[in-house]
């Protein structure tokens, strides 16, 4: 375990993790948890990257894996099955994928926070893919690949560009503090 000073570094993320996943928790509300505007401003998927990137891939994974089930299970949005499953694949690889990129290349580097969730965005969109096409084909229904470009690009652009926008000037003021 590293330290930080005399404070557990472990201890720190753990805490910050548990506010990443709260927020988490209550983002969605701002869309009035109507789906539709849920699909296309992605509200949980802001404080996932965001602890991916500040606390490490394995709390970001971890949040990423939690947040759907536990949103169900509290407001019952998103439904259990099969969305809060495709969508805790799907945001579970965002905050794995953007904290390894991002704390393997970045050294303070502004270019790789956008790398970083440019990766992370199309790696969990193909999870999400996959994994919608799979819950759904068991169910006997099908997943186009028009649907999965519907769904993962077109109908989320608002949200990625919220995405892009907001998490870039929050890791450099994060990094301005740190460095």
């Amino acid at each position: 375990m590293k330290k930080t000073g005399t404070i557990n570094t472990t201890l720190i993320n753990i805490i910050l993790a548990a506010m990443f996943l709260s927020i988490g928790m209550v983002l969605p509300f701002f869309t009035a948890q109507i789906k539709e505007i849920g699909d296309t401003l992605l509200p949980m998927h802001i404080p996932v990257m965001l602890c991916g990137m500040i606390c490490g891939g394995k709390y970001g994974f971890a949040t990423g894996l939690a947040l759907p089930f536990l949103r169900s299970l509290s407001f019952t949005m998103p439904p259990m099955y099969p969305n809060a499953v495709w969508m805790a694949i799907e945001l579970a690889t965002y905050g794995l994928v953007v904290g390894l990129i991002y704390s393997k290349f970045s050294k303070g580097r502004k270019i790789w926070i956008y790398i970083s969730l440019i990766i992370s965005m199309i790696a969990g969109r193909i999870a999400w893919g996959i994994s919608k096409a799979v819950l759904l084909g068991g169910a006997g229904k099908s997943f186009t690949f028009s649907a999965f470009i519907f769904g993962g690009f077109v109908d989320a652009l608002p949200g990625i560009l919220l995405q892009l926008l907001l998490i870039p000037p929050i890791i450099m003021i994060i990094n301005r503090k740190k460095y």
